[in-house]
């Protein structure tokens, strides 16, 4: 696999064309090997603009590799080349493979701002490359490609071999947020809660994200910033994340100052963009959002890292500044948790005149104003919390997307017990469902029901910018039966929508 960002703004004279490169991996390749990939992707997307000026290409099939394309910001393009084998055939899903890139590009906005702010701050790319360098091999080092099946899965990197998004998580979603369902009594308290957070922050502009175990209870941002802020939260900062931190390791040689670049050598190699990330590092402090292991629940609850550094040379902890996606206000992220309740203040910076003093007299109104109610709500939520096979239905395993952008899904050790030939067919017809939708473009009514080779129904509706996906192993022969089961699943679970009626 070969994952690369490029700004096609810069680099377009001749000699100048590694100026173009922002990102390589691996980056230990010759540079000739990244111009070429680079080169390769350049050409195909200002050949693909001449039939499409307003959509280039998403994929490019080639015989050997699949291209994945993904126009993070105007002429910054991420791109992913994937090998070929038998088993990839199967197992790739390119939509699944764009949503990573997609996902890369809103976690490093969160925490660093849009990237062409950072290349017009410093216009040799310097510093977009020593924060980007880090940050990627960070995120490709520290979690699974895919919400897995196996629990505890592998990082992403075992040794040089990447683990890409494969027909085993073909019942699950990347960008979407995964909801608690809660009662009316419990979902009273938790808004009364979310007012009395608004309140202690001292503005009218602050937002807020509860969570529960990995769970998203509510929210006051948009969409795209509360799964950005979610997507974060169940990677580093849930009780789950910082109990399994642990367990997390990387082929990398890791440093003790957060700071730091982990091994320079092994992520960039010799030539004017690694010149340009020693630079840059010289200069600036790196900061490493998704590095392992450090965050820590402080004594008054809050969470605390030292990847931020500490406030003028005292013991407290700088609290992180993360960008909104389409404002890019600047807010602190103030992080609370409670046994499995975790709640995250956003805070203006804009608001508050005195740093991480200023900060510290909203934390203390915070525990003054909404400490008891903070302990109702986590021991309203654990009373009605099903546990981990909370959202299994017998008989069936499934996915449900809404459009907008939460989806829930068998658990993964449910999943787990379907055979692979069920997976696969699966895979392949949510491939067919993502091209159908592309022609359509419209949420139009859709059913495809498939037999797998091992008997298993394999079923997809969709409705209303909705999606429903479906095994049924132990169905009976007939298609009738198997859309009767759809149809019973429809009624009780979902309102009706993806009934044919």
């Amino acid at each position: 696999m070969q994952l690369c960002i490029f700004d096609l703004r810069r680099g377009q004279q001749e000699g100048q064309e590694l100026d173009k490169i922002l990102f390589f991996f691996p980056a230990d390749l010759p540079f000739a090997t990244q111009l070429s990939v680079i080169g390769l992707s350049e050409g195909l997307i200002t050949f693909t603009r001449i039939f499409s000026p307003d959509a280039a290409c998403e994929v490019i099939e080639a015989e050997r590799h699949s291209h994945v394309f993904y126009e993070a910001e105007s002429d910054i393009w991420m791109v992913m080349v994937v090998d070929k084998s038998k088993e990839s055939k199967a197992a790739c899903q390119v939509d699944a493979l764009r949503k990573v890139l997609k996902e890369v590009h809103s976690l490093f906005v969160l925490f660093h701002g849009t990237m062409r702010s950072m290349l017009e701050k410093e216009t040799s790319g310097g510093l977009i490359r020593s924060h980007l360098y880090p940050f990627i091999t960070d995120y490709l080092s520290g979690k699974p490609l895919f919400y897995c099946s196996i629990p505890k899965a592998a990082d992403f990197l075992t040794g040089r071999k990447l683990q890409l998004p494969s027909f085993h998580d073909c019942l699950m979603e990347r960008g979407t947020v995964q909801m608690l369902t809660v009662g009316r009594e419990a979902a009273i308290e938790v808004q009364s809660l979310v007012k009395v957070l608004e309140c202690s922050a001292g503005t009218t502009s602050c937002y807020s994200l509860v969570l529960f175990q990995d769970l998203l209870v509510s929210t006051t941002l948009s969409p795209d910033d509360t799964i950005s802020l979610f997507t974060y939260a169940v990677l580093r900062l849930t009780p789950h994340a910082l109990s399994s931190g642990a367990t997390s390791w990387s082929y990398l040689q890791r440093t003790n100052a957060g700071s730091q670049v982990p091994a320079l050598s092994t992520i960039t190699n010799s030539g004017s963009v690694s010149d340009n990330i020693y630079r840059s590092q010289n200069n600036c402090q790196v900061k490493r959002p998704l590095h392992h292991n450090r965050w820590f629940r402080g004594n008054d609850g809050f969470l605390a890292s030292d990847i931020w550094g500490t406030d003028n040379g005292s013991q407290t902890s700088v609290t992180p500044i993360v960008y909104l996606q389409l404002t890019e206000e600047r807010m602190y992220l103030c992080a609370y948790q409670h046994k499995s309740l975790t709640i995250i203040l956003l805070v203006p910076v804009s608001s508050i005149l005195n740093g991480e003093q200023g900060l510290s007299l909203v934390k203390q109104q915070v525990l003054e104003n909404a400490s008891l109610k903070m302990l109702m709500v986590e021991e309203k939520l654990s009373k009605g919390w099903g546990g981990e096979n909370a959202y299994h239905v017998s008989g069936y395993r499934y996915l449900l997307v809404d459009d907008e952008r939460v989806s829930r899904a068998s658990p993964p050790a449910k999943v787990m017990t379907l055979a692979k030939e069920s997976l696969l067919a699966l895979s392949k017809l949510r491939e067919e469902v993502n091209l159908e939708k592309k022609r359509a473009k419209c949420s139009n009514k859709l059913e495809i029901c498939v037999r797998a080779k091992n008997g298993a129904w394999v079923i997809a509706r969709t409705s209303r910018g909705k999606e429903l996906y479906m095994v049924l192993e132990k169905a009976s022969e007939t298609l009738l039966y198997a859309a009767d089961s759809v149809e019973k699943f429809s009624n009780r679970y979902c309102s009706g929508v993806f009934s044919l009626d």
